[in-house]
C-alpha cells in the first residue's frame, strides 16, 4: 500500500499545501489534496491512504480498514468516539486540533459584554426603528467567572478575563490541578459549591459521559441571580428546558448559548425565544481566521512527523475517555 494522506479541507492555501508537501516528503508520504465539493474524488482516493487530514464523519465512514490515522482538523471529537462502526480500522489512531482556544475566548468576551451591556434587550426596539433609554450596566471588570474545563480553550478565555479585570477567576477540571492564569482550580465534583459565587458561567467541556447534563436543573438552581451561562463547548452538557424556564422566570441574568441540542435549533424550539438569550449558530472556533487555519495546519504537520517516526501523537486522543 502507498504511504498516501488524504487531505479533505477548504482552508488551505498554495502555501499551506505546500507545507503539508514538505511535511509529508520528509515522512516519505504522498499527500492528495481534495475541497470539500470533491467527495467523491476523496472517496477513491482514500481507499489507497493510511492517512486522513479532515473534518468530515461521512468520510471517515467511507475509509478502508487499510486507514492507520484520522486527524480531525476539529477540536470537539465526540461524533467520533461514541460510534465504534465509524471506524473500518478499530486500532485506527485519532488525533484532533485544539487551535481553537484564541477565536473562541474571543467569541466568549464578546457574547458577555453583550449580555452584561444588555444587547438583547436593545436589539428588537433597534430592529423597529426605535430609541431604547439608556439601562444599568454590568462589566467583567471585578466580576467572579467560574470556567468549566481547563484545557486550550478554558486558559484562553482566563487570559482574556483577567486581561479585562475580572477579580477571580475559577477553574474546574477533572483532576482539580492547579492549572496557569486560574486563581484556583477545583475538581469538578465540588461544582456545586462553586456555583452560588459565580457571576460568569462559562463551559468549555468536551461531550463525554461526565459532562452530559452537567448543568442539570438543580445546579442552575444554585446560580445566583445576576448570573450569566455562556456554552462554548457542547450542547448535552445543558439542560436546555430548565435554562429556558430560569431565563423566562429571570432566576439568573442571561445565557449565550453556541452549541445547542440539536443543531440546526428546530424553528419551534422554545430556546428562540428565551428571554435574555444571545444564540449563535456554532461558529466561536471555525476554520476562517488565519491564526487559527496556521495552527491547525502546523499541528498536523507536527504529527506527521511523530507518526512516521513511530512516536505518540502530540495531539492523540484516547476514544474510549472521548478526548
Amino acid at each position: 500500500m502507498s504511504r498516501d494522506i488524504c487531505v479533505f479541507q477548504d482552508f488551505l492555501t498554495d502555501a499551506y499545501k505546500d507545507k503539508i508537501r514538505s511535511a509529508a516528503a520528509a515522512a516519505g508520504m504522498t499527500p492528495y489534496f481534495f475541497t470539500c465539493d470533491q467527495f467523491d474524488e476523496a472517496v477513491e482516493c482514500l481507499q489507497h491512504c493510511e492517512v486522513l487530514y479532515a473534518m468530515s464523519p461521512k468520510l471517515l465512514r467511507a475509509a478502508p480498514a487499510t486507514l492507520k490515522w484520522y486527524c480531525a482538523a476539529s477540536a470537539g471529537v465526540d461524533v467520533y468516539c461514541k460510534d465504534d462502526g465509524i471506524f473500518a480500522n478499530p486500532d485506527c489512531l485519532l488525533s484532533n486540533s485544539n487551535a481553537f482556544g484564541a477565536t473562541i475566548a474571543e467569541h466568549v468576551v464578546m457574547v458577555t459584554l453583550m449580555l452584561m451591556r444588555r444587547w438583547p434587550e436593545f436589539a428588537e426596539p433597534l430592529r423597529n426603528h426605535e430609541w431604547p433609554a439608556p439601562v444599568t450596566v454590568r462589566s467583567i471588570r471585578d466580576c467572579e467567572v467560574t470556567i468549566l474545563g481547563t484545557g486550550n480553550i478554558g486558559k484562553h478565555v482566563a487570559q482574556r478575563m483577567r486581561s479585562m479585570g475580572a477579580a477571580r477567576i475559577i477553574g474546574l477540571s477533572r483532576s482539580g490541578k492547579p492549572v496557569e492564569g486560574f486563581d484556583e482550580v477545583y475538581p469538578i465534583s465540588e461544582l456545586n459549591d462553586i456555583l452560588p459565587k459565580t457571576e460568569v458561567l462559562v463551559m468549555a467541556l468536551p461531550s463525554t459521559p461526565e459532562t452530559i447534563g452537567i448543568l442539570s436543573r438543580e445546579r442552575i438552581a444554585l446560580l445566583p441571580q445576576n448570573a450569566y451561562v455562556i456554552n462554548v463547548g457542547r450542547g448535552t452538557a445543558v439542560d436546555q428546558p430548565a435554562l429556558v424556564e430560569a431565563l423566562n422566570a429571570e432566576r439568573i441574568a442571561g445565557a449565550a448559548l453556541d452549541v445547542m441540542m440539536p443543531e440546526p435549533l428546530p424553528k419551534d424550539d422554545p430556546l428562540w425565544n428565551a428571554k435574555n438569550l444571545v444564540l449563535t449558530p456554532h461558529t466561536s472556533g471555525n476554520l476562517t481566521l488565519g491564526y487559527t487555519c496556521e495552527t491547525n495546519l502546523n499541528m498536523f504537520c507536527e504529527d506527521i512527523a511523530n507518526y512516521a517516526a513511530g512516536r505518540p501523537l502530540a495531539h492523540y486522543v484516547d476514544r474510549k475517555r472521548g478526548y
